[in-house]
């Protein structure tokens, strides 16, 4: 795989509009920009010119963090501005909403019958209506990247065979090979979820594989439909948003987009909470997250209840009861 060193280097041009000091985000809005390997702060022009020649461009996200997705609208627009020819992939929209999402996009329905169709995000017009009212006013095409929710929390519920009960119209928009992982995205993954808890569980470990299971669905769509709208589209350069969890590291849907199209160049920004301390953080403590680390105040505390918050992530994760897998 191309590398970002490459891309980096290749990209140098104008570096004077970089700050050279690495200052606390001041609101919950502002943003941090680092190049991972070198330190150096970058302004949303100067990081879009670095990254200007990747196939691909990941941005992590906290999901809901003002700071994540105005650094996406604003990258969004600088990196247009550069190469026209671009196409927004989501994982806030499910691959079986693509007709929805496209109606909307030529003007067959408005934005809220948008949002009931396709069972958008809570947050969408937040967080994510930015993004496709660029992609919208401009032609660049959107693509429902994400696996259904319904399918994912089957497979979390009955496992992988799950997937051989499905009609053949619906198997066939999924990933061929829908489970492709790495060993490091595994430990990862049971680490975020089960912590030290049912270790030596059988039950619990089936149950974790099956959960496992339905985020690597995820994972695996997401590259998949990254792939296909770089066949649709040649030569256009793809801009996919995506939870952090799924891109940082290089784990999760990056991890098998490099494994299923290793010629591809990939960058990856990934967010960083600034410390507590307000000192300005050792970058290097954060360099394998990515290609570019953005720092951003932390959110709120969710919880102060270390057990209220294993059940709540679990939760998260497992199915919902009203979703019928039979």
């Amino acid at each position: 795989m191309p590398t970002l060193l490459l891309i980096a280097l290749l990209s140098l041009g104008g570096c004077s509009t970089m700050t050279t000091t690495l200052e606390p985000p001041d609101t919950q809005y502002d943003t941090r920009i680092v190049e991972a390997t070198t330190g150096r702060v970058l302004n949303v022009a100067a990081l879009a010119r670095q990254v200007s020649a990747a196939d691909v461009v990941v941005v992590g996200e906290y999901h809901g963090h003002h700071g994540s997705h105005l650094l996406q609208s604003r990258l969004q627009a600088a990196l247009y501005r550069q190469r026209p020819d671009q196409v927004l992939t989501m994982e806030q929209f499910e691959l079986d909403h693509q007709a929805e999402l496209d109606g909307y996009l030529s003007g067959q329905i408005g934005e809220t019958e948008l949002i009931e169709d396709t069972a958008a995000w809570d947050n969408y017009r937040a967080s994510y209506r930015p993004l496709v009212e660029f992609a919208r006013t401009r032609a660049i095409p959107v693509i429902a990247a994400n696996a259904p929710a319904d399918i994912v929390r089957c497979v979390g519920r009955k496992g992988a065979d799950y997937l051989d009960t499905l009609a053949e119209e619906r198997r066939s928009r999924l990933p061929r090979d829908p489970f492709i992982d790495t060993p490091a995205y595994q430990a990862k993954f049971v680490a975020a979820i089960a912590g030290s808890h049912g270790a030596g569980d059988p039950t619990m470990s089936k149950r974790m594989q099956n959960t496992y299971r339905a985020q690597l669905l995820r994972d695996n769509t997401m590259a998949v439909s990254i792939l296909e709208a770089r066949e649709a589209f040649p030569d256009h350069q793809i801009l996919h948003v995506t939870g952090t969890f799924h891109s940082e590291e290089r784990l999760g849907t990056v991890a098998v987009l490099e494994q299923r199209a290793p010629e591809l160049s990939v960058a990856v920004i990934s967010p960083v909470f600034w410390p507590d301390n307000q000192t300005a953080p050792a970058v290097e403590e954060y360099r394998q997250r990515g290609d570019f680390l953005y720092f951003i105040q932390p959110l709120p505390v969710e919880f102060r209840d270390p057990e209220r918050e294993r059940a709540a992530m679990t939760a998260r994760f497992s199915q919902s009861g009203s979703t019928r897998c039979d």
